[in-house]
This record gives structure tokens, C-alpha cells and sequence, in this order.
């Protein structure tokens, strides 16, 4: 045990030492220990009637530490390098983490000190970081049944469990469902319009595989590049149709990866948690915790949303229908065509296509592009760290610096593999914390994509879509990294509500957008030239393309996801499908296919953070907006404003209400006009938004 490296919690993790044999003993090993460490905290009579900050919250955030150094390695490998054996210690531990988290957040003497040092703040003279735990911790324990009989915890507990369990299938399904499709194309002609890189990429693959020809899989880069240029309309169906049918009973998937009965019993485990506690519906526990507030606030919010953008949605889709129908002949659209003609109306209308943009973004001139908008707005340095041990050859690890001392660290791993989870994300390594010693334990971050790597002699190239999700995840980064809070439970992105932790990387993404930014990010993977004038017009004139489908598309997952999770017990069968229906019938620009189940990989409300909190993304692009407004104000790197807003926000993390700390910097409360305008649909509001 003193040999697995899992438990040198002193140091970063050692990857390269790392076995899937380490974590299940290393998991069992911390949550003993902190279940007495815990009984030895609650049996001190001293503690238990006059808890302060040190005596009772330091030791709870040691245990906290300890564990999720433990845990977020494993989660991380499960995500990034899933190997059956890897899989299988992650399958085992889960129920434990959950049991565990479900004792803690139902232990009535546990809670009871913490009420008791909440009532004493004042006395105690803690400060408002501190008073916002604790609040919050409070929160935590009603919401984890700590006021519910005895026979009612043990049912919550087993919901629980299994809820953790579900969610785990759910997620394996659609990762082996994703991975288990392919098609192999032996006529290089059946892919014409397709990238030369993408084409490369499907060669490289195949010969891997010890097969001839080009092996398409449903991976991010190859299904964009297909969806987005393939001329072969019958591939487009091919592909789109495996896409949308991942994890379902449809497509001829394997049924074994069938999400539809994990699903229906995760929101029936979902009901009957909200009605344990005393809630109508899940959607209230969710946004019991959100800046929202409440389930009619969000109801409204996207109501009003949908008001503005699926009329302008309906039009822009009447607009390509015609384009389509003029220049190439197409009586009717498809679901399958819509990419690919929206890129040749992009192309028609503002002559500049993703890939046109492509070979102006080599990916490490926009990574040295991102590093220099960081140091101007926030007056830190970042510079490689070649002694981080990682977990594949392609990943990078980085320092942030400031006056020479290192704040932060990350990881960056941005290219698809197999066995990596396909998206995008930012997760927590280590948080920044006030260690005993008086020490600072400073914050590490996982920053992860999924590009097509370069390939002899070329970088990886990105397209400009590629570069918005690297500067949106670096953003989640930031707040992690650039945190000055000391306490486990507000630093980075702990402890701040969900609907609000997107404003920071949505933010990140205006730069993508500005000239002066794009100047610093793109140059010719071969002459080195920044993004021409005449491209970068046309880049930013084709900002707001389909600007109204797009924001349907988002309004569509989130009020489906709102929608599903505000239905109650019990749940019928065929349920998700109708909600899903019902709710494109009022957001849908163009007609789906029946077969589509997109549901069945939404990984976000089913296996992420995002249950009945979806709508965050749009409620957060509210915020993003108009704080980006007072920089447009000041200048894009006014560094007086990059520290106010560092200041005031970024860096403050959970140590306070979302709401006050926006105020804090904007100098009033949000206002919508800023992301209407930001999305070209300011002149179809009538009126302004309180």
C-alpha cells in the first residue's frame, strides 16, 4: 500500500506508475481512513457543541482532499485511457464514492456542528467566502435526505447508488456504441469534398487496423469533416444515421448498448429522490442550487429565448432550402444535407468555409496566441513543464506563472484517440487550498478536446469552430487555475452554481472573434502569415450565419432536458421519445428523422452535471455577453478591466452569490441585449428585458 502511487498525495499524479490495480485499494484505503477520522472529529465534545473553522472544516476538507486526489486520477483515466481493467476497478469503486458521500451528507451530527459554527460566523468573525460554505453545506445536507427518517435515508441511499451506477452504464454504452461503428471505404472517389486531411486520417486508421482503403468511425473530427463536405449524399446518411442512433434500439447498433431502459430508470430514480425530499419534480432540487432559483423563472427564460429565435431559425432554413434548391437542384433537405448545404451557403454568401480557415490555425500558433491573450489580460506567464509525468505521449503540461512564482499547472490533451471519451471538458487534478502547514496547495487542471492530430510535416490544423471550444475550455481553466480563494469548498469552480460556471469559458470565445486576437492565433501552418484581411471580413461578416439554428438547436436540449426532468412518477416507457417530439415541434427548424435518438447519447443530463440544468449554457451566455460588453467598452485587452474582472470575479470562484459578484463588476444586474445583439437578434425584441 505505502508503494501505490496513487497515494502519494504529496506530489502530481505519476502516470506512468499508475495500474488499474492501484485504485481500487488505494479508494478502500482513504475512505476508511476518513470514516474514522470523521468519528474521531464527532465523538470531540468540544467540536461537536463549539465547532470553529479550523477544528472542524480544515479536517473535512483534508478528508475532501485526499479522496478526490484519489478519485479525479481514476475518473480521468476512465475518461481519457478506459481499458476494460481501468473500467472495471473505476465500475467497483463508484457505488463506494456514492455510499460514502451519501453517509456524510446524511450525518445529522455532522450537520448539526456544521449548523452550529454557521450560527456562530459572526462571533467567529469568518469571512463571507467562509458563511457561503456553510450555507451551502447546509444546503447540501437537506438535499442529501438529512432530515428524513431512517427508512427514507435508506431508500435515498439506494437510490443513490444506483443512480451512480446507471449513469456509469449510460456512459460506457455510448463510448462502446461510438467505438463499435465503422465503415470502411475502399474508393477514394466515394469521398470526394472531404478534407485531404481528414481522408488521411481515415488511411491512417485502416492501416492501423491492418485494412485497405479509408475506415470512417463516428469520432468528432471524422463525422464533422463527412457531415460537413462529403459530397456522397449516401454517405452523409450513412454516417449521420449510425451518429444519431448511437446507443439505441435503432440504426443496427448493437442492442446490448441500448441506453432506452437505463434512461427511463434514471429519471425515475431522479423523481423519486425529489419526492423523498419533499419537491414536486427534479427540475426544483436541481435549481435549488442554481442562480435561477426557480423551475418558472427557467420555464420563462427559455420560453422567451425560444420567442425570439425560432421564427429567425424558420426563416434561415426557408433561406437554405432555396439556396439548395437553386444552385444544386434539391427538391428537399434531408437531416443529413443540412450541414453540408449551410457550409455552401456560408461559402455562397460570405466566400469563407472552415476549411478554407483551417490552414490559418495550426494549433500550436493558437495555443501561443491563447497563452498571450492570458498574459495580457491577467498578467500571467505560461511556459511548458516537461517533468509533469502523462498519460499519453501527445499530452502537454504547462505552468502558469505570475511575478516568476507558479500559480497553477495544467494538462493539455487535445487529440482523439481510442479509448478516450469524445467531447470536450475541463476537470479538477488538485484545488487550490490552505494546507496545516500554512502551506498553499496550488490548483492543477485537466484541459481536454478531441482534434484530428497533424500528420507527417503539418501540425494539427483547426478550424475556427476547433479554436471556440479550445479558448471555451481554457476558460473553464482559468477559473479554476486563477482562483485566490483558500478553502476547498469556493476555490476555482467549486462551489459556484451551475447555470453560472460557463460564464467564465463562454467569455473566453469573444476573443476568437476579435481582430486583434485573431492577429495573435492564426498564421499559415507554412508561410506563417497571420489570417489575411479579406478572410478575416469574411470571418466576422459570417459571424452570425444560421445564428438563429443554432440557438434553437441549444434550446432544444435544454428545454428537453427542463421539460423531461419536471415530469413526475411514474414513468412510461415511451415518455423521453414524446418530450423530445413535443419539444422539436415548437424549436425545430426542419423536420428530424423518426429513427433520430439523440436522447440516447446525451451525456450531459445522463451522465454529467447538467441534469435539469442545461439551460445553463444559455443563461450563461447572458452573463458572458454582457460582461464581454464592458471590455468592448474599455478595449479586448484593456488590462485595467482584465483585473477588475479577475478581481472581482474569475478569481473569487464560489466564495460568492453569482449574482453579487456579477454585480460587483458590471456595476448592475445582467441584461439579455448584450447576447442579442452578440447574436444578430436584437432587432426582433420588442422592448427590453428587465
Amino acid at each position: 500500500m505505502t508503494n501505490n502511487p496513487l497515494l502519494q498525495f504529496s506530489t502530481l499524479p505519476d502516470f506512468d506508475s499508475i495500474q488499474a490495480s492501484h485504485i481500487e485499494p488505494a479508494v478502500e484505503k482513504v475512505l476508511a481512513e476518513n470514516r474514522a477520522q470523521l468519528q474521531d472529529i464527532l465523538k470531540n465534545g468540544v467540536i461537536a457543541s463549539h465547532p470553529d473553522w479550523r477544528s472542524l472544516m480544515l479536517p473535512l476538507d483534508d478528508m475532501d482532499d485526499r479522496l478526490n486526489k484519489v478519485w479525479s486520477t481514476a475518473s480521468h483515466l476512465n475518461a481519457v485511457k478506459n481499458t476494460p481493467e481501468i473500467r472495471a476497478a473505476y465500475n467497483k469503486c463508484q457505488p463506494m464514492i456514492t455510499a460514502y458521500y451519501t453517509e456524510l451528507g446524511q450525518n445529522r451530527d455532522l450537520c448539526n456542528a456544521v449548523k452550529r459554527l454557521s450560527q456562530n460566523a459572526q462571533q467567529l468573525a469568518l469571512d463571507n467566502s467562509q458563511r457561503k460554505i456553510l450555507r451551502d453545506y447546509l444546503l447540501e445536507f437537506r438535499l442529501a435526505g438529512v432530515d428524513l427518517s431512517d427508512e427514507k435515508k435508506h431508500r435515498f441511499a439506494e437510490i443513490e447508488s444506483r443512480l451512480s451506477s446507471l449513469s456509469t452504464t449510460f456512459s460506457n454504452n455510448v463510448l462502446d456504441a461510438t467505438a463499435a461503428w465503422t465503415l470502411l471505404v475502399t474508393d477514394q472517389s466515394e469521398l470526394a469534398g472531404i478534407p485531404e486531411t481528414a481522408i488521411q486520417l481515415a488511411a491512417d486508421l485502416a492501416t492501423k487496423r491492418n485494412l485497405s482503403g479509408y475506415l470512417l468511425t463516428l469520432d468528432a473530427p471524422c463525422y464533422i469533416a463527412v457531415m460537413t463536405n462529403a459530397d456522397n449524399r449516401l454517405l452523409r446518411e450513412k454516417i449521420y444515421s449510425a451518429y444519431v442512433t448511437r446507443a439505441s434500439d435503432q440504426g443496427g447498433h448493437d442492442l446490448s448498448f441500448d441506453n432506452k431502459a437505463t434512461i427511463n430508470a434514471i429519471l425515475s430514480c431522479r423523481s423519486e429522490l425529489a419526492d423523498l425530499l419533499g419537491y414536486q419534480n427534479y427540475a426544483e432540487v436541481s435549481v435549488a442550487r442554481k442562480m435561477a432559483k426557480s423551475v418558472s423563472r427557467v420555464n420563462e427564460f427559455l420560453k422567451d429565448l425560444a420567442e425570439l429565435a425560432v421564427p429567425a431559425a424558420r426563416r434561415e432554413y426557408e433561406e437554405l432550402q432555396k439556396f439548395a434548391h437553386n444552385h444544386y437542384g434539391i427538391k428537399e433537405l434531408n437531416a443529413w444535407d443540412v450541414a453540408y448545404y449551410s457550409e455552401k451557403l456560408r461559402k455562397h454568401s460570405f466566400d469563407v468555409s472552415q476549411e478554407e480557415l483551417r490552414p490559418y490555425f495550426p494549433l500550436p500558433k493558437v495555443q501561443e496566441g491563447l497563452f498571450e491573450i492570458a498574459r495580457r489580460l491577467y498578467s500571467v506567464e505560461i511556459e511548458p513543464n516537461i517533468s509533469m509525468s502523462v498519460w499519453d505521449e501527445s499530452v502537454e503540461a504547462f505552468d502558469i506563472k505570475r511575478n516568476g512564482k507558479t500559480v497553477a499547472r495544467f494538462f493539455f490533451d487535445v487529440f482523439t484517440r481510442e479509448g478516450k471519451k469524445s467531447g470536450a471538458w475541463m476537470a479538477e487534478c488538485r484545488s487550490r487550498r490552505q494546507l496545516p502547514d500554512g502551506g498553499m496547495q496550488i490548483p492543477v487542471a485537466y484541459l481536454i478536446c478531441n482534434y484530428a492530430p497533424g500528420t507527417v510535416g503539418k501540425p494539427a490544423l483547426l478550424t475556427h469552430n476547433e479554436v471556440t471550444t479550445l479558448f471555451h475550455e481554457f476558460g473553464h481553466g482559468l477559473h479554476h487555475m486563477l482562483t485566490t480563494e483558500c478553502h476547498l469548498r469556493s476555490s476555482g469552480i467549486n462551489g459556484v452554481a451551475w447555470d453560472a460556471v460557463e460564464l467564465p469559458s463562454q467569455l473566453m470565445e469573444n476573443w476568437c472573434w476579435e481582430p486583434e486576437a485573431i492577429g495573435l492565433i492564426s498564421g499559415h501552418h507554412q508561410s506563417g502569415e497571420s489570417l489575411p484581411a479579406s478572410l478575416l471580413g469574411k470571418l466576422l461578416a459570417a459571424r452570425n450565419f444560421q445564428a438563429g439554428m443554432k440557438t434553437v438547436r441549444q434550446l432544444e436540449f435544454a428545454m428537453f432536458d427542463f421539460e423531461l426532468h419536471q415530469a413526475g412518477m411514474p414513468i412510461e416507457s415511451d415518455a423521453v421519445n414524446r418530450v423530445m417530439y413535443s419539444v422539436r415541434a415548437l424549436t425545430s427548424a426542419y423536420k428530424v428523422p423518426e429513427f433520430n435518438r439523440f436522447q440516447n447519447s446525451f451525456s450531459h443530463i445522463f451522465a454529467g452535471g447538467y441534469a435539469a440544468g442545461y439551460y445553463s449554457y444559455k443563461w450563461a451566455e447572458v452573463l458572458s455577453a454582457d460582461v464581454f460588453s464592458r471590455f468592448s467598452d474599455t478595449g479586448v485587452f484593456n488590462a485595467a478591466t482584465g483585473k477588475h474582472f479577475l478581481n472581482t470575479l474569475l478569481s473569487r470562484g464560489g466564495g460568492g452569490d453569482p449574482l453579487e459578484l456579477f454585480t460587483e463588476f458590471m456595476g448592475r444586474e445582467p441584461q439579455i441585449e448584450a447576447l442579442l445583439r452578440q447574436d444578430g437578434l436584437l432587432s426582433l425584441r420588442n422592448g427590453l428585458c428587465d
